[in-house]
């Protein structure tokens, strides 16, 4: 039988482990993974213990109280707190999502928490999105128009304003994309969920006249064609969205437009 083994430094080690809270009564345990670029050692999973009774209901109010009582070294990206605008998108109990509004009530036993997987690292749970970002701006997430700029407005009527529902709210927290299989193994040319739920966003906006220069983008092996519908990102998606479906809606213009 083949043995397949990890590389050595791919492995993560057991890292340290902090004293519990003197005369807390309602403790939680807290699994991080930890990795730093500067020390030269492999990533670790350091151990915490949280008094719950003086910490808020959110994951995020967990890391920050660790990082504000604890141990100030751990370092993660937040900022609205209100699921706005996806800094805080982190692996928590084997899901992606988004810190500060995962419940603690909604996981059972310890907290392990984790970096968005098939990530580059930068460091302890901040991912590099600087791929992912670059994919985004591929699809040109703006309105492209070639008429003259009205005086006002572009104007839209209520029923093509509520196609954008469902598109426009995404946050870009990456929680979709590194949760697909088909993006952790080609990532470098398929677009991925996020990347394809914007660029139906705007494909399908009224007001927009590069619809067919955006289709003919998107016509290639790889940067549409790699989504298996495996629905990972509709499952995943903090913000309750669907870019299964709108990624189902791009190939079902592509069929349209080739008849």
């Amino acid at each position: 039988m083949v043995e397949l083994r990890l590389p050595k430094n791919s492995r993560v080690r057991v890292g340290k482990t902090w004293p519990k809270p003197a005369g807390a009564g309602n403790v939680r345990k807290f699994s991080i993974y930890r990795w730093s670029p500067d020390d030269g050692e492999n990533p670790r999973v350091d151990t915490y213990f949280v008094d719950m009774d003086t910490c808020g209901p959110m994951v995020l109010d967990a890391l920050i109280k660790i990082k504000t009582e604890i141990d100030p070294s751990l370092t993660f990206r937040r900022s609205c707190r209100e699921g706005i605008c996806g800094s805080c998108a982190m692996n928590i109990d084997g899901i992606n999502t988004l810190a500060c509004i995962y419940g603690m009530d909604e996981i059972k036993g310890d907290v392990k928490i984790y970096p968005l997987p098939h990530m580059p690292v930068v460091k302890d749970l901040i991912p590099d999105l600087t791929h992912f970002y670059a994919q985004h701006a591929a699809v040109m997430p703006w309105l492209e128009t070639k008429t003259q700029r009205p005086e006002h407005e572009w104007r839209q009527s209520i029923d093509d304003r509520k196609k954008l529902d469902g598109l426009y709210e995404c946050v870009m927290c990456a929680s979709c994309s590194t949760s697909c299989p088909s993006y952790w193994w080609n990532g470098d040319r398929y677009l991925g969920p996020a990347a394809l739920l914007h660029a139906y966003r705007w494909i399908i906006d009224s007001r927009d006249e590069a619809t067919g220069e955006r289709l003919d983008d998107l016509e290639d092996p790889f940067k549409l064609y790699r989504c298996h519908t495996i629905m990972n990102c509709t499952k995943t998606c903090p913000k309750g969205l669907n870019p299964a479906k709108a990624i189902a809606e791009i190939k079902k213009m592509m069929v349209e437009r080739a008849y």
